[in-house]
């Protein structure tokens, strides 16, 4: 029986290849995010299984707008959308405005879903999977202290969801290309770069990133809850 799956920031990079693979298995899929266009161009793209939703995750308002277009019953919510700020300025209202933006989009995002449709997860055999980044792990301000959010409070919401035999899990990607992430500044000298960092010598590709998704949201998972897995090609561990 198909699942009923909710990919946030669906339309691009890491979350289209997401919904792509779930689209590829068969599954009913809604892809979520804030331009219309783009949702709308990468449904048309992955086929008629899949429904982009127009949605700002980070607006509470929103979401309880929301919560009527999407599935009764959710097998798998993937927690993907999330950006960096780009606000640049010195003083205090700069620097607010920088954390601020940085834990709106990437964790206000995944939780104000989460927590407004868990009584809609798929007891015994629902799947949340939340999308981080090894920023959390390395530092980078702001942004790395919001991925780093998304890990404590997953900690929690797999204590939360074990009674019903839901499990709630992180990836945790290091640099990726077919992103919108890094933007012009992902040249071919930065990733050359990058790659010297990583132990395979090479940066990865969404669709790498998208499998390690897969996996945790797939039946073989089910003992697997409050994990980080990490996508970086050895990234963290440095050469």
């Amino acid at each position: 029986m198909a699942r009923n799956v909710v990919v946030t920031g669906g339309g691009t990079g890491i979350g289209f290849e997401v919904a792509r693979r779930f689209a590829e298995a068969g599954e009913r899929i809604v892809i979520v995010g804030r331009r219309r266009a783009v949702l709308e161009q990468a449904a048309a793209e992955l086929g008629a299984a899949v429904t982009p939703l127009v949605c700002d995750l980070a607006d509470p308002d929103a979401v309880e707008a929301a919560l009527a277009h999407l599935p009764e019953r959710i097998d798998v919510l993937v927690n993907n959308a999330g950006s960096r700020e780009t606000v640049i300025g010195a003083g205090p209202h700069a620097l607010l405005a920088r954390w601020r933006g940085d834990f709106e989009r990437n964790v206000l995002t995944a939780v104000l879903l989460t927590e407004s449709v868990r009584d809609r997860l798929t007891p015994g055999s629902g799947r949340v999977v939340t999308v981080s980044s090894i920023a959390a792990l390395r530092g980078a301000g702001s942004y790395g202290a919001a991925k780093a959010s998304l890990h404590a409070w997953n900690h929690f919401l797999a204590a939360q969801l074990g009674p019903s035999g839901i499990t709630a899990n992180i990836v945790a990607p290091g640099t990726v290309s077919g992103t919108e992430f890094f933007g012009p500044r992902l040249d071919e000298a930065e990733v050359a770069r990058r790659a010297a960092r990583t132990l395979l010598g090479r940066i990865g590709e969404s669709g790498e990133v998208a499998a390690a998704v897969y996996f945790l949201a797939s039946p073989e998972a089910g003992f697997i809850t409050g994990e980080i897995l990490h996508c970086n090609g050895g990234e963290l561990l440095g050469r």
